[in-house]
């Protein structure tokens, strides 16, 4: 399987006010006012914490009032078997139906794979899409499902990686539920698992959850190393105190007081929230005790697990409770195409289906109705709504690239799951043919997706962006709010 590149690292790691060539010599020539302002706002810019300080919004360009919408997405990276998760062919030949039975569910005559039987209890609550199209999809970057948009297949189409996630465009038309807090979070194990804010700019890049709390490390193939990372994003520097912080921001504002007045054109405005949003962050209560799992009920701590995606999860709840209004979850071990990418037991680290997916499913299981309970007891069901999906679904038959354990991509059809955000549940929606091999019934494509998450949060779905030309890009290039959840 060849890999796609990857992000370049100098894409994301500069600082949102990098095109102004602070350092070049207009920029270091402060006795020219417009290099005297060039210089000053990358100097500033330095201070940020990169994709926090613009998550909400660029100057003037604010989003309406949030109204306690948010999203969790379960991005399940690699792209997970339809046929051995919840659309299962328990008559067909085992090539076909695979090593998996099938079990019913809480919804008479709906049946799904037998390693999901928390699932099938719950799926009074739950909506399943079985007729995803999902075609044009790729993963490394996984970036369709993503954005929303069937164009953005960055092996193919070399503008992809610019378009914006539907996460970024949230970030920028809704904004977070509290302006503390970041709009868009990511629990990131690659780049190229995620889509970025692209065209939107660096502000609306997600943050790095790792850098704030101390998570389990684990192998590429899932095993618990012992080890811990990160968490370091709150901790002062050595000798840096609080109080030390906050006289530093009083000089900081005194010195840009005095920039301000050769600012006529208010090209600094920009920079004032970015930087109380910075120092709310490092010294906010708020945001600390979000991403503090010491202070959270240790019997639901319990409840969860500690599995690293179950405690990321149980993050991802915290978090949306705190006020950030979209948290996604990279499920993957490895940072190549995926976990969920399936091939066979003879290419690691991917493994088969039996030995591969097999015990994925449990955990995911687990993990999936653990939230969707949990947000229901916190009372916040209502406003959340829970995503689980990947880039594309699996080849109908078992036996591929030499392995006759595995299934290859099958960007023609996938199953999805959705949860909460007060929307209609307790069905399925489309169908596949009697092999899963095409989608039978009420195809539902990226756009609709996306249009039903701009939906959910009250955006228009005929906002637009502009890319590097000028030209409006609509986020919604083809699609509707999927009409059975509403």
């Amino acid at each position: 399987m060849t890999r796609a590149p990857e992000c370049s690292t100098p894409q994301h790691a500069t600082h949102a006010f990098a095109n102004l060539n602070g350092r070049t010599r207009e920029g270091l020539f402060v006795a020219d006012r417009r290099g005297m302002l060039k210089a000053s706002m990358a100097g500033l810019a330095g201070l940020s914490l990169p994709g926090l300080l613009a998550a909400r919004a660029s100057a003037g360009q604010q989003p309406a009032a949030p109204s306690g919408k948010s999203v969790i997405l379960l991005w399940m990276a690699g792209g997970p078997s339809h046929i051995d998760t919840w659309d299962p062919k328990p008559t067909r030949p085992y090539a076909n139906r695979g090593p998996f039975a099938a079990i019913d569910s809480k919804l008479p005559g709906v049946q799904l794979c037998e390693h999901l039987p928390k699932q099938a209890a719950m799926l009074d609550k739950m909506t399943i899409i079985r007729s995803v199209d999902c075609r044009g999809s790729n993963h490394e970057p996984n970036t369709v499902m993503q954005t929303g948009n069937v164009t953005a297949e960055a092996r193919t189409n070399p503008e992809a990686e610019m378009y914006p996630a539907i996460a970024s465009l949230v970030a920028k038309h809704y904004g977070a539920n509290d302006k503390s807090m970041p709009a868009y979070v990511t629990f990131q194990k690659s780049r190229s698992h995620l889509a970025y804010g692209g065209y939107l700019g660096k502000q609306y890049d997600p943050f790095q959850a790792a850098d704030a709390v101390s998570l389990p490390v684990y192998t590429d193939v899932g095993v618990d190393t012992g080890r811990r990372s990160g968490g370091g994003l709150f901790s002062l520097s050595a000798g840096l105190t609080t109080d030390r912080l906050s006289n530093r921001r009083d000089l900081y504002t005194q010195f840009d007081k005095f920039r301000r007045d050769l600012d006529q054109r208010g090209s600094l405005e920009a920079t004032d929230s970015f930087s109380q949003q910075a120092f709310d962050v490092v010294l906010g209560r708020k945001a600390q005790m979000a991403f503090d799992l010491t202070r959270e009920d240790p019997a639901v701590i319990a409840a969860y697990g500690s599995h690293l995606w179950c405690q990321q999860a149980l993050l991802a709840r915290r978090l949306v409770q705190s006020g950030v209004s979209f948290v996604t979850l990279d499920l993957s071990y490895h940072g190549a195409s995926g976990t969920w990418d399936t091939h066979g037991d003879n290419i690691p680290p991917y493994g088969g289906i039996k030995k591969g997916l097999g015990p994925l499913l449990p955990l995911f299981d687990h993990l999936l109705t653990t939230l969707v309970a949990d947000l229901e007891r916190q009372g916040i069901l209502d406003n959340t709504l829970v995503i689980a999906m990947g880039e594309f679904g699996r080849t109908p038959n078992m036996g591929t690239q030499e392995s006759a354990d595995g299934r290859d991509h099958w960007p023609v059809v996938s199953s999805i799951t959705l949860a909460g955000g007060g929307l209609r549940h307790g069905q399925v929606i489309g169908s596949t043919e009697a092999d899963g091999s095409n989608i039978k019934s009420r195809p539902v494509t990226p756009g609709d997706l996306a249009a039903t998450i701009y939906r959910h949060f009250g955006v228009p779905t005929d906002i637009h962006y502009l890319d590097q030309r000028g030209r409006p890009r609509f986020a919604v290039e083809d699609g509707a709010p999927i009409a059975e959840l509403f």
